[in-house]
């Protein structure tokens, strides 16, 4: 956690106890640590030697050490004034970025109470006594203060801020000054707005006039402002003293010129245009920090295109960073959320804030309306790696891109959305990176091929359509689509196999057109990733074309169990397969996000139900998977849509088909994917049996 060190020494005791006894000096410094007591009421004072303290502000006091400050260099004038004991004081807040050690803080605290010090010792002359070069007491403890203010506001490194202010308050009394306001403007339309950000180190309550002010504008174009308060009754400045206050005022405006100035560079490096933690600081934070014992998190937020859709973008917005600051909260101060792009995050925290981070991206309720209580529920994908305590080298791109490859292994279409990195993910990965080095070779030389499971009409038994499935013959080697497909996925590759796929067909479609054949529709799958491509439709009617294929002959099925692509995209592609007479699909319909708003948005020609949507022999009529599959075929039936079940595999299946009036199927009860050869054998007058 935070805190800053306070060191005190008081001043004069040696002289107390040389003059006045050892009693007196007792008593002297009973009197100092009162004092100091009185102001830093919530934390602990400690005596360190015979006339020095420290007080560490935690909690409370480090929030409001500012006003701390303030207080304590107000009464500590009212002392000088009145000849109390006074402390000399140095202050310095813990720079998690440099300091190893809490003896790093303190040191740099000791060394800002002697500078306090000698400025005190600069204004111990006594009023009215001249020093030779016929300056007064005010101009020498002037001039020492503002040579360690120039000090500290150039330090290279740390800032330290409060040692700042304590200058700019001894210097404030010394001008006789109740206030001085700083504010800071991004631009002049935020200074015309009134808005802005307010600083205030120095107030001492005290109803006061404006004595001076100035207006400052830096090369990015933002704004800051100073201007300082007087008493109503005090003395007025002399041409001096005004001129020693402009000197100040220009200084101190610079100086938070200069940060604003650095803080926006930074925010403009590490932050992007919405105000989230980008990729940049997330490298900063990587190579900057301890990660020993941390979990490093990459994050994806599940069917957030279909959620912008269903309630706005603006309130898409609202819900990402609703999201976003939720995630900050549980990592804490000790980890890191960023934006990676789109809606892609990560995060870095502490394995005891792992199980609560698990909890929430697995499903996080997030209000973006609390007037109407309007929120939604936002699930993720993950992928997580575990940095061991003990582990002594730790290369961040290495974890990232582990970290990387879980998630791609949570998006895979598995039934895990939350993936830990082990070594079974690495020989997938493996794996993976094999494919896709043996694709490019394995197209050019005619490798795959296409097998067709029959679409059959379970009431006249005749064969109604196929679906082209994808097969690699690999060094004589039949390779099921589960050993290359998801790997393509991870690229555009699959683009390139589902067009080959799609060009085979309509070869063979051709084929089988001039030998007379009873031909039948075949409907083709195209990934998602192809929806990006404004020259699809092209592509695909090219293909068509090329081989003369009547376009009713051609079925395109677009998957809905993945959701990341904007609907406009999805539409765009149906409307225009449509309107050049083509079909359209939706498949494994019932299992994806929003099943219905696929229905009510797109119009598609065939809706096919995923197996997991059939009701099985143990459920009655009355169970939840019988009620939800006899109204969505009713539902199918009555917008017009063509329905056909697939994995159907048992007879109970097929009659419960029949029940709800869904005459199309396709799965092992009637045939697996069938070879060219012995598809044809089904092509010639062959009849399915049937029980209807």
């Amino acid at each position: 956690p935070d805190f800053a060190v306070v060191v005190c020494d008081i001043n004069g005791l040696k002289q107390v106890n040389d003059t006045k006894g050892h009693n007196a000096g007792d008593d002297f410094i009973k009197d100092a640590c009162s004092f100091i007591s009185s102001i830093f009421t919530r934390s602990t004072v400690y005596r360190i030697g015979g006339d020095e303290f420290v007080i560490i502000l935690k909690g409370d006091d480090f929030k409001d050490r500012s006003d701390l400050i303030r207080r304590f260099s107000n009464l500590q004038e009212q002392n000088r004034k009145a000849d109390r004991v006074t402390v000399a004081f140095g202050i310095s807040d813990f720079d998690r970025r440099t300091d190893m050690r809490l003896q790093d803080v303190f040191e740099r605290a000791d060394n800002a109470m002697y500078d306090n010090k000698e400025i005190m010792k600069c204004g111990a002359i006594s009023d009215g006594v001249l020093s030779v070069s016929g300056e007064t007491d005010e101009d020498i403890r002037f001039n020492a203060l503002f040579k360690h203010l120039i000090s500290a506001m150039t330090e290279i490194g740390h800032i330290d801020i409060p040692r700042i202010e304590e200058l700019l308050i001894q210097i404030s009394f010394l001008l006789r000054l109740c206030k001085g306001v700083t504010r800071l403007y991004r631009n002049s339309q935020e200074e015309k707005e009134g808005g802005g950000e307010t600083l205030c180190c120095f107030d001492t309550g005290e109803e006061g006039k404006v004595v001076h002010s100035l207006r400052t504008v830096t090369s990015v174009m933002s704004i800051a402002t100073l201007t300082v308060y007087m008493p109503e009754n005090a003395k007025p400045h002399t041409e001096k003293e005004h001129k020693l206050l402009d000197l100040v005022m220009r200084a101190t405006l610079s100086f938070v010129s200069r940060n604003r100035l650095r803080n926006l560079v930074e925010e403009l490096a590490f932050y992007d245009d919405n105000g989230y933690r980008n990729q940049r600081s997330l490298k900063n934070y990587l190579d900057n920090k301890d990660l020993r014992g941390k979990s490093l998190i990459n994050y994806n937020l599940r069917h957030f295109s279909l959620i912008n859709q269903e309630i706005g973008r603006y309130a898409g917005d609202i819900v990402m960073k609703n999201h976003f600051d939720m995630m900050q909260e549980i990592v804490g101060d000790k980890g890191i959320a960023c934006r990676l792009g789109g809606d892609n995050f990560a995060a870095v925290c502490d394995k005891a804030q792992l199980g609560k981070a698990i909890e929430f991206l697995t499903e996080a309720h997030v209000i973006f309306d609390p007037d109407e209580s309007r929120s939604v529920n936002i699930s993720s994908s993950a992928g997580i790696i575990n940095i061991a305590e003990d582990n002594v080298y730790i290369n961040p791109g290495e974890s990232m891109a582990k970290s990387m490859t879980s998630l791609r292994a949570a998006q895979s279409g598995g039934k895990e959305h939350i993936v830990f990195y082990n070594d079974s993910i690495l020989e997938r990965k493996k794996k993976s990176m094999q494919v896709q080095q043996l694709f490019p070779e394995a197209l050019r030389n005619d490798e795959f091929c296409v097998f067709y499971q029959p679409k059959v009409n379970i009431v006249t038994g005749k064969l109604e359509g196929a679906e082209a499935l994808c097969r690699w013959v690999h060094h004589g080697e039949i390779i099921p689509p589960v050993g290359f497909i998801p790997m393509l996925e991870e690229t555009n590759d699959i683009c390139k196999l589902d067009l080959r796929v799609l060009e085979l067909v309509c070869r063979d479609l051709r084929r089988w057109l001039d030998e007379g054949r009873n031909v039948v529709r075949v409907s083709v799958n195209l990934s998602r990733k192809h929806m990006m491509d404004i020259g699809l439709l092209d592509a695909i009617t090219e293909r068509i074309d090329k081989y003369r294929i009547p376009h009713e002959y051609i079925e395109i099925e677009l998957t809905e169990t993945t959701t990341d692509v904007e609907f406009s995209d999805l539409r765009r592609v149906v409307g225009g397969l449509q309107q050049a007479g083509i079909y359209t699909s939706v498949d494994d319909f019932g299992i994806g996000y929003s099943s219905l708003n696929l229905l009510k948005s797109i119009p598609w020609n065939v809706l096919k139900v995923d197996r997991s949507f059939l009701p099985t022999e143990e459920e009655d009529s009355s169970g939840i998977h019988s009620i939800m599959f006899r109204h969505v075929i009713a539902m199918a039936k009555e917008l017009g849509i063509e329905c056909i079940a697939e994995g159907v595999e048992t007879p109970y299946q097929l009659r419960v088909l029949h029940e709800n009036g869904c005459d199309l199927a396709q799965g092992f009860l009637y045939d697996k994917p069938l070879p060219y050869k012995d598809f044809l054998k089904r092509m010639d007058n062959f009849s399915y049996p049937t029980a209807f």
